[in-house]
Formats: structure tokens, sequence, C-alpha cells
């Protein structure tokens, strides 16, 4: 089964600190946890400046429960694929569960139950991680299709995508 804290150093690697970049539609983030995000699960009364003190802890229990637990990842057989599928997750937010729904071949509700995890886990891994990451080359084109500014993320959008690698 697939354990959260393997991710860990990927995710920290690539959401670094606070950024607050006009074209980028999160809006104000820190390690990759937008303000909202913050709000949701620790009050809407928090500011911009309680998202750039999130706490390690804050972090971790947001990582987990809103885009680990959502993917099913602990039951998922391959560590690679609940990587990729929880990176682009967190990354590009937890609707791209139907996405991975359509390619593993059932209902696409985005909740990830049984069924969705039974599909995940009969998939031979290697291709599955393949196609997911392919689906991901095309969900980032997307983006650049409706909204050219968004053309300015392609490379660190890529490189992050690229630096996934099988290793089950």
């Amino acid at each position: 089964m697939a354990d959260h804290r393997k991710l860990v150093p990927h995710l920290l690697k690539w959401e670094g600190g606070f950024v607050n970049d006009p074209d980028d539609k999160g809006g104000a983030t820190m390690k990759g946890v937008t303000l909202t995000t913050f709000r949701n699960f620790y009050g809407k009364d928090k500011t911009v400046d309680d998202l750039k003190k999130i706490t390690d802890e804050q972090w971790t229990y947001i990582m987990k429960k809103g885009y680990w637990n959502k993917a099913g990842a602990d039951a998922i057989d391959s560590q690679s694929v609940a990587n990729a599928i929880v990176d682009w997750c967190y990354n590009s937010g937890t609707g791209i569960l139907k996405r991975i729904q359509r390619i593993v071949g059932v209902k696409d509700d985005g909740i990830v139950g049984p069924k969705t995890i039974a599909a995940i886990n009969s998939k031979s891994p290697l291709p599955l991680f393949g196609a997911i990451k392919q689906d991901r080359i095309k969900f980032i084109n997307g983006i650049i299709a409706r909204d050219e500014k968004q053309k300015r993320f392609y490379n660190g959008w890529m490189n992050r995508i690229n630096s996934l690698q099988f290793e089950d």
C-alpha cells in the first residue's frame, strides 16, 4: 500500500514557500496551500499572514486529509501511481479525480470509493502511471489553450510532471 510520507519531499520540492502571483489562479499560496483551502480547514477568518505561518502539522493535515485521503491513496497498491494521482490533485485540485476515473474505466463522479480503487489496483501500474502523466499533460495544454497567460507556467508544470518517476 502507498504511504503519503513518501510523497511529501516531492510536493515540498515543487511547492516551496509563499507565492502570490497575479497570473496564478490559486492566488496567495504557501507550500501549495491556497488561502481558500487554508480557510476551509482552519476558519474563514484566516489571513494571508496566517497562511504564511502555516505549520508543518497544518500542512501535513491538509495534504493528507484534503488530497491523499480524497484520492483513496492509502488503498492504492502502487506508490508511483498514488504519487502521480495525488501530486496532480495537489497541483490542480481534486476535480481531476474524475479524469482518473475515466482513465481506469469507472463512473466519473469524483468520489473515490471501492470501485475506483479496485479499478486502479487492477491495472498494470507502469502503463497506468504513464497514462496518468499523459492525461495530465493534455490537461495543462487545455489550460493554456483557454488562457494564454498560463503558458508562462508550462515549463515548471512539465518539469514537475517529468520529475515523477515510476519506482515500483
